[in-house]
């Protein structure tokens, strides 16, 4: 080990040479005063395929599964992530996708009161917790 990697590249070079080293020597068996030419073989190989730099890579934005004013329905909401519909979002998203509500919005460019929940779900749990008597004060009976 004459030279400690230097930059991010090669530090990435050296991983990706043990992880192919390791995996060929697991499933092989490897005279160990070959084992030396192997590493230095699996390294120059990696080194001279061509890496693409961080600014040649184009990102390509991400499309919507559906368009933002088909994914908002009466019973369903559309995750334009995947394309499927729910009752509501929240749960699926941090489930499946990995984001809060918050992430989801700003990632699709949505507007901070756009909904999580269905307008039909909404309304039919709020005629419940209403039925229920949830948010009124209930006076004891004095006994």
């Amino acid at each position: 080990m004459d030279k400690l990697p230097k930059t991010h590249s090669e530090s990435l070079l050296v991983e990706l040479t043990s992880d192919i080293v390791s995996a060929y020597v697991s499933n092989h068996v490897i005279p160990v005063s070959e084992l030396r030419l192997l590493i230095a073989d699996v390294h120059a190989a990696l080194t001279s395929t061509s890496i693409p730099a961080a600014a040649d890579v184009i990102v390509e934005k991400q499309k919507p599964a559906v368009s933002v004013r088909k994914s908002l329905q009466e019973d369903q909401m559309t995750c334009l992530e995947c394309g499927n519909g729910f009752k509501s979002l929240k749960r699926h998203l941090m489930t499946h996708h990995s984001l809060s509500p918050d992430q989801y919005r700003e990632k699709w460019d949505l507007s901070s009161d756009y909904p999580m929940v269905a307008p039909a779900y909404a309304e039919a749990r709020s005629r419940l917790a209403k039925e229920s008597g949830l948010g009124q004060n209930r006076r004891r009976k004095v006994a």
